[in-house]
């Protein structure tokens, strides 16, 4: 098949790429290196099943070339980056998931939309089931990302009323692993980057606040399984480790695991609509996909902390 990944240059995209070059396809990356690198695609590049489009999703754009598949992972995905223009970010979810499902459309190709956990906001649900409607803030500083990301679903939901549009709606919890930007602000990079500099890990909040974690290549056997299954099931599922952790559980793993390291845990004010609970219920991952994160969080860790003492200098 000929498929296109947006954002395909990113932490998830660039692993997206790679799983679906390896198993025969021809894979169109598309990119504007917002948050995505070139160094993450390098492997491919000049491949003949491979192309690179350096383009914006927000402005239009049009492909000759018949293609079968679409996944969208076109948005800046941590607060550091979301936040940084924060407009531009709910345009991507808006503007550029038209954008996205028109070129679908035309080419009658299925679609993946790449949502988020943060649909949920700051639940007052625990675990989160996909029919949980969520606690958003929609005047917040995460709003951007939050309720975009929320939008973009409905747009989707629409094209498949409206259009008849094939579309797969996948809602991604916290993940982590190589290729993993060493600034993006998340709470995985961030503390393994301070434990390997020695700088002090700062955990936001009393570090008593919970995340579920799962590995990069659990998440992409989801989204692959996601889009490939033919029973109906269009979604919206969960893809989450259900395996709860606290930050500061987070943080005492990571720095067991980089044993030189000389770094303390201080504590700042949590941020603005931070969540205090997030975990999945992936009961419909189970039963719609037969899918279920298999990667422990040291095993995924110490695969993370080898990539980032490859690129810390």
């Amino acid at each position: 098949m000929t498929i296109l990944i947006t954002g395909g240059a990113g932490f998830l995209g660039s692993h997206l790429c790679g799983r679906l070059l390896l198993a025969g396809n021809r894979v169109i990356c598309l990119d504007n290196f917002f948050t995505g690198n070139k160094k993450n695609i390098e492997p491919w590049l000049g491949k003949e099943n491979f192309s690179l489009i350096q383009h914006d999703i927000i402005e239009p754009f049009f492909i000759s070339e018949k293609i079968d598949q679409i996944y969208n992972l076109a948005c800046p995905a941590s607060p550091v980056h979301y936040q940084a223009n924060p407009i531009r970010t709910v345009k991507a979810n808006t503007i550029g998931v038209i954008n996205v499902l028109g070129l679908a459309k035309k080419h009658s190709a299925r679609i993946l939309q790449a949502s988020t956990s943060e649909v949920y906001g700051d639940p007052a649900e625990h675990p989160q089931t996909e029919s949980y409607r969520g606690n958003v803030n929609c005047a917040g500083s995460r709003s951007c990302y939050d309720e975009g990301k929320r939008v973009a679903e409905t747009l989707f939901f629409d094209y498949w009323r409206e259009h008849k549009a094939d579309i797969r709606v996948a809602r991604i919890f916290n993940t982590y692993g190589p290729n993993m930007s060493a600034d993006d602000g998340r709470v995985v990079s961030n503390f393994i980057t301070q434990a390997l500099k020695n700088d002090d890990i700062t955990i936001y909040g009393d570090g008593g606040q919970t995340r579920s974690f799962q590995y990069v290549d659990d998440l992409i056997d989801g989204l692959i399984k996601m889009m490939e299954n033919q029973s109906g099931f269009i979604g919206p599922v969960n893809l989450g480790n259900p395996e709860e952790f606290t930050i500061k559980r987070l943080a005492d793993e990571i720095i067991k695991l980089i044993p030189e390291s000389k770094s303390k845990i201080v504590y700042r004010s949590l941020p603005e609509d931070d969540p205090r609970q997030r975990k999945p219920d992936i009961s419909l991952a189970k039963e719609k996909l037969g899918w279920q994160p298999r990667v422990e969080l040291e095993e995924g860790l110490k695969k993370t902390i080898e990539y980032f003492r490859k690129i810390i200098k």
